[in-house]
């Protein structure tokens, strides 16, 4: 029997932590034979909620989880973790921009990243889902030199299977006949969703998502914007920001990185830019990566048309942005 694996959630109080804390302690993200210690972390006025998720948890009698840990302080959140999932910042509401969001989350990140450095293991990988995910991811790491930098990384997976979605919707065919789309950029707005190297399996036949979905139109003007807004439909809709598709999308990208990414596929996450495809360096750039053995790499030499150019530029920019704001904030 495998050793117990430690895994932090934060903010696990709050709605994305409730869907989350289920799929990871019930196998789904570490695999089913992995024995799980989970380590809850959330504020202290937090602390008689996270009590009713304790005894949830408890009374879902899960087989894989050995151990449960609910904490307001840091030392004992991220003791030994092998896996954190940063997902405790204040949530973004409506008709809140990103920017507001920023000033008040990464004095967090910066905290968490300190704590991280000097409890977690070193080989802990961190996925940042608490928004604006790449600038806290960045500054995260920034505060946890032990750590290696490519252990950070912000989530750009909700925005994949969205984009994945969408084309499976348009074409008619399920889910997992979508592959390979790709997100560049950052988790916001100016995230540019790429269908051009994605492929859609249709009657046995494996086609490029533009031939499968045979109108150039509507993956310009349709499916781009509504992939680039649909946190904020969502808000919208439901008054709240996305929780079950995050907690997913969490999961999906965690699992990848632990497991792997299957032969010939490639999964989106945001990982700190080494220049490839002409991005900024130094910001946490959404890159298609494939995954092996715990590690990501960024996948190369794929076409990159003159419009695609641009939307590069532009989430690129926003991210050298965000970088200065957030540096600001932190050294005022």
């Amino acid at each position: 029997m495998a050793e117990p694996l430690r895994v932090v959630v934060t903010g696990a109080a709050g709605q994305i932590a409730y869907s989350l804390l289920y799929m990871v302690a019930k196998g789904d993200v570490f695999g089913p034979e992995q024995p799980i210690i989970l380590h809850l972390l959330d504020i202290p006025v937090m602390m008689g909620v996270l009590e009713g998720v304790v005894m949830e948890l408890a009374d879902c009698a899960l087989p894989f989880l050995r151990g449960v840990v609910p904490t307001d302080d840091p030392a004992v959140a991220f003791k030994d973790v092998s896996a954190a999932f940063l997902v405790g910042a204040m949530p973004r509401r409506e008709g809140m921009e990103r920017k507001d969001l920023l000033g008040a989350n990464v004095k967090i990140f910066k905290v968490q990243g300190e704590a991280l450095d000097k409890y977690a293991k070193k080989d802990v990988k961190v996925l940042v889902v608490g928004n604006p995910a790449n600038t806290n991811a960045l500054i995260c790491s920034r505060y946890a030199p032990s750590i290696p930098r490519e252990n950070f990384t912000a989530m750009t997976r909700l925005d994949q299977n969205r984009a994945q979605a969408q084309i499976a919707a348009k074409v008619g065919v399920p889910i997992q006949q979508v592959s390979n789309v790709i997100i560049w950029g950052n988790h916001s707005s100016t995230q540019f969703p790429d269908a051009a190297h994605a492929s859609v399996t249709v009657n046995g036949q494996t086609l490029s998502a533009p031939e499968a979905v045979k109108d150039s139109a509507w993956l310009d003007t349709v499916f781009v914007p509504t992939v680039q807004k649909r946190g904020a439909a969502v808000i919208a809709a439901r008054k709240m920001s996305s929780a079950m598709s995050a907690a997913k999308a969490a999961s999906d990208h965690m699992r990848d990185w632990f497991l792997g990414t299957a032969p010939g596929r490639f999964v989106s996450m945001g990982v700190l830019s080494d220049g490839s495809y002409g991005a900024p360096k130094d910001v946490v750039f959404s890159f298609p990566v494939t995954t092996k053995n715990g590690k990501w790499e960024i996948v190369q030499g794929l076409t990159i048309s003159d419009s695609a150019r641009k939307s590069l530029d532009v989430t690129g920019k926003e991210l050298e942005e965000e970088r200065k704001e957030a540096i600001a904030v932190i050294e005022a």
